[in-house]
């Protein structure tokens, strides 16, 4: 990921904008739904993505202060909070998520140009600057909106989000010897990118249209066909994040 910061900000703002709209257009009920995530509702993911920004404003705070302020006490503190929040009525919810999403974005446009080189530490113990806050916002809202399984898919997700989706997933699949190898080609040929230890062996190519290639590499239903080398069925990749 390798775009400004202020374009990277925009992203995060639209992404929070299409992931409250989708909010808001589920039915209370609907809040028990499904999601596309294995074992969690809707409403999971609604609480989920309103405690990362919490959990993001931590971050913002450690840069700010200098005073370590991990994004979550413990992986159990977190999915302790991610079930209460579940449980919650679909009203308070909404409410929390837009609270939640407020807070972020006041915290971002607050912290001082002299901050954001700041070195802080993701809930995965990766040390990264904090100038990487906006961009893990950017993935949360985006995915989770295709996760909420309401009407989002990746062909709604903007073009050059979903370059810097692949450009994540890319770098953190190369070289992994539990993915297959993999080229992947948008279908105007504009952008490639290589997955996988190939070991000297010719890569399978698949390629297809951008939105695609985001929901392939992470995990997610393929809105529309993707075409690997010699038609076979698409290679099985690695869990992302």
């Amino acid at each position: 990921m390798s775009a400004g910061p202020a374009v990277v900000l925009e992203q995060a703002a639209k992404g929070t904008a299409a992931f409250e709209a989708a909010v808001h257009r589920l039915t209370d009920p609907g809040f028990t739904r499904s999601s596309y995530l294995p074992g969690w509702s809707r409403a999971h993911v609604v609480a989920h993505v309103a405690r990362n920004a919490h959990a993001l404003v931590n971050l913002l705070i450690w840069a700010r202060t200098g005073v370590e302020t991990p994004m979550y006490a413990s992986g159990d503190q977190r999915g302790r909070e991610i079930e209460e929040g579940a449980r919650r009525p679909a009203e308070d919810l909404r409410a929390d998520l837009l609270a939640a999403d407020g807070r972020l974005a006041k915290e971002l446009a607050a912290l001082p140009d002299e901050c954001w080189a700041a070195t802080v530490r993701t809930a995965r113990g990766r040390e990264v600057p904090v100038s990487l806050v906006p961009w893990m916002r950017v993935r949360e809202v985006w995915v989770h909106a295709v996760d909420l399984n309401i009407d989002t898919s990746f062909d709604d997700v903007p073009h050059d989000v979903c370059v810097a989706l692949v450009d994540d997933v890319a770098a953190s699949f190369q070289d992994r010897p539990d993915c297959p190898s993999v080229r992947l080609r948008s279908e105007d040929g504009a952008h490639t990118w290589l997955l996988g230890d190939s070991g000297g062996a010719e890569p399978v190519v698949v390629s297809g249209d951008l939105g695609g290639l985001a929901a392939y590499v992470t995990g997610r239903p393929v809105p529309g066909p993707l075409y690997p080398t010699g038609g076979g069925s698409l290679p099985k990749l690695p869990a992302w994040l």
